[in-house]
This record gives C-alpha cells, sequence and structure tokens, in this order.
C-alpha cells in the first residue's frame, strides 16, 4: 500500500523543482494509478508555462500515473481558485494540496519598490491563500477530511537583508498555515508547513546567476559552507511532504516544521 493510494494530490507550482519532485513522489506513493477518469487517485500540476508542466505530465503518465496540467499564473487569485476547481472537475475532488509556488527576487527594505513587493505577495501569500481557500471549500463540501502542505522557507525567521519582501510573504504564510490549521481542525483538515533551508534546484541555480554572478561551481562552493556539506535536495523535500500528507503522520496539524541543516537560535 502507497502512503498516498486512493488520493487526488494538487500541487501548485508543480512543474519544476521542489513542486515536480512532490509531484514524482506522489505517483510513487500512490496517487496516479487508477483507470477512470471520474474517481481514484490522481495527480494535477500548475504553473505558468505549458512545456515544462506537459512534459511532467508525460512523464508521470509513462510511470504508470494519471496526471493533468493546469496552466495557470497563480498571482491572479481567480486564477488561483481555478486551478482547484479544474482539478476537482477534472477528477471529482481535491484531497491533498500542496502549495509549492514561489517568487525568490531580490529587495531590501530600502530598495524594494511597491511593484516588486506586490509581486512577492501575490505568489508567496496570496495565492496560497487563495487555493487554501477553494480546496478547503471542496473538502467541506465533501464533508471528508484533507491534507495540505505549503511550502515556506527557514528565511522566515528573519533572513537575509536582500530578501526582504520575500521574508515579508512567507512570515505572512507561516500565520496562515496556523490560523488555518486552527479553523478547520474540526472539519479533520490538517494543515502543515515546511520552512526548508538551501535546496539546489532549477530556479534556484537561476537565482544565483542572475542576482549573485554566481559560476557553474556554485553548488560546490556552497556546499563547502554548509554543516552536511552539500545542499539539500529536491526529492528529500517531497518525500517529508509526502509524509505529512498522508495518515502516517497522525493527527499532526498547525506545525511549521523546520527543514533545515541550520539550528535556529543556535551559535557558534
Amino acid at each position: 500500500m502507497g502512503l498516498l493510494d486512493d488520493k487526488v494530490v494538487l500541487v501548485n507550482g508543480g512543474s519544476q523543482g521542489v513542486g515536480a519532485a512532490v509531484a514524482r513522489a506522489a505517483v510513487r506513493a500512490g496517487a496516479a494509478v487508477a483507470e477512470s477518469a471520474g474517481g481514484g487517485a490522481a495527480v494535477a500540476v500548475t504553473g505558468r508555462r505549458s512545456e515544462p508542466g506537459e512534459a511532467l505530465v508525460a512523464e508521470l503518465t509513462a510511470a504508470g500515473g494519471r496526471a493533468v496540467f493546469v496552466r495557470a499564473d497563480l498571482a491572479d487569485a481567480e486564477q488561483a481558485r481555478g486551478s482547484v476547481a479544474e482539478a476537482v472537475q477534472a477528477y471529482g475532488r481535491v484531497d491533498c494540496l500542496v502549495n509549492s509556488a514561489g517568487l525568490t527576487s531580490r529587495g531590501t527594505l530600502l530598495d524594494t519598490t511597491p511593484e516588486l513587493f506586490d509581486q512577492h505577495i501575490a505568489i508567496n501569500l496570496k495565492a496560497p491563500f487563495f487555493t487554501m481557500q477553494a480546496a478547503v471549500a471542496d473538502m467541506v463540501r465533501r464533508e471528508e477530511p484533507g491534507t495540505i502542505v505549503n511550502i515556506i522557507t527557514s528565511s522566515a525567521h528573519g533572513g537575509q537583508p536582500f530578501l526582504a519582501p520575500y521574508v515579508a510573504a512567507k512570515a505572512g504564510l507561516v500565520g496562515l498555515t496556523r490560523n488555518a490549521a486552527h479553523a478547520h481542525r474540526w472539519d479533520r483538515i490538517r494543515i502543515n508547513g515546511l520552512n526548508i533551508g538551501w535546496t539546489a534546484t532549477e530556479g534556484e541555480d537561476a537565482t544565483q546567476r542572475t542576482f549573485h554572478g554566481a559560476g557553474d561551481d556554485w553548488r560546490e562552493r556552497a556546499a563547502a559552507r554548509l554543516p552536511m556539506g552539500r545542499l539539500g535536495r529536491p526529492d528529500e523535500i517531497a518525500d517529508f511532504v509526502v509524509l505529512l500528507l498522508s495518515d502516517r503522520s497522525g493527527v499532526v496539524t498547525g506545525s511549521v516544521i523546520d527543514w533545515d541543516q541550520n539550528v535556529l537560535g543556535g551559535l557558534d
């Protein structure tokens, strides 16, 4: 038995990076094995660009899963809610939601423009708010339990000076995760978050090159500065997310877990 057998999983921001890894892990855990389109298990992934999304769906299907790509600009609240509606239309319900979309463009307190700030709020806070709203509404309507995992960041504790708008939005998502979990615990809807640390993704590679002038050896240089001698991997995070989505994580809800190799409050 897979941890997510007979579950419909929606991964927002799932066409690459951590989101794509979660989609793959969900398939391995049994969340995309049924044959009929009206029920059973399935995975839906969203993203702004069709090419990587469709490629991931083809990969998941070839692995024996059942998947659909929903093209959506999650910065638009209606499209964020619409991603849930399309998953429900395709598969009849949403049992598990993962919010993994994220914007990591840089800005300090002094140089962040209102436009940049609004972009961060739209992707990193407003999008998960309204996808959760739609998914929880579906669960409540069906009077069925469900699970949600929000991918946050260890920088939500404070972060670097050049991450001011990112930290503001993600810290808001920490509070939202706990608020929603408290509000819907009697509906048997469990909502948790992961504060992930430095992770080797396609997006992080682009960020390091664009904003920090990093070369091809940036991963090796970064790894040398980390306690475990390497960056985190998306597949490791994905396995943890699947556990939180599944019944194996028990009754835990409202938890925001630090998935990192640096210890908050620890000093050398």
